[in-house]
């Protein structure tokens, strides 16, 4: 029996160990705060803005630890597949999902490239001017709050031990 489930029972997705790690990720980037307080807009292009900041400091503290750096890519296939479901939700068909899904996986990429030196050395200044380039803001430009409370995201990531990291119970 167990070689017929083998061939067509579901093999085990590597992915399922980071879903609570991807839902404290969601969790931390809808933080009313970010929208109240830093001013950053509330808008689906603040919200992926968020997102792709609090990936940047989760993955940046997973490539800390040699042995969590394999899980990255997994952690980001997973922003991928919810990403591509929302846009499917919104409409988006298959002629121009692809092209579209290709920006915002460069423009995290970017964004992570950005936020790296930063978030590595603990620079909230590096941080804030990150965060002037790469955050839809409602009005007025507050990079400062941004980088403030990201760093201090950052912090509590380097307290969490992995175990707990990848159950998504990060330090508060």
């Amino acid at each position: 029996m167990s070689f017929l489930a083998g061939i067509f029972g579901r093999r085990r997705d590597p992915r399922d160990d980071l879903v609570p790690l991807w839902r404290a990720v969601v969790a931390a980037a809808r933080q009313p705060e970010w929208y109240a307080e830093c001013g950053v807009a509330d808008s689906e292009e603040g919200r992926f803005d968020m997102l792709s900041a609090i990936m940047a400091a989760v993955i940046v503290r997973m490539e800390r630890d040699g042995h969590l750096h394999p899980q990255t890519a997994l952690l980001t296939e997973l922003f991928v597949e919810d990403i591509e479901a929302q846009l499917r939700q919104q409409g988006i068909g298959d002629p121009t999902l692809g092209k579209r899904m290709g920006k915002l996986m460069s423009a995290l990429g970017g964004r992570i490239g950005a936020y790296r030196p930063g978030l590595s050395a603990g620079d909230e200044a590096a941080l804030a001017s990150a965060a002037e380039r790469n955050v839809t803001f409602a009005g007025t430009a507050r990079g400062e709050c941004v980088a403030r409370r990201l760093a201090a995201f950052h912090r509590r990531l380097q307290q969490t031990p992995d175990d707990r990291l990848l159950a998504g119970e990060i330090e508060r």
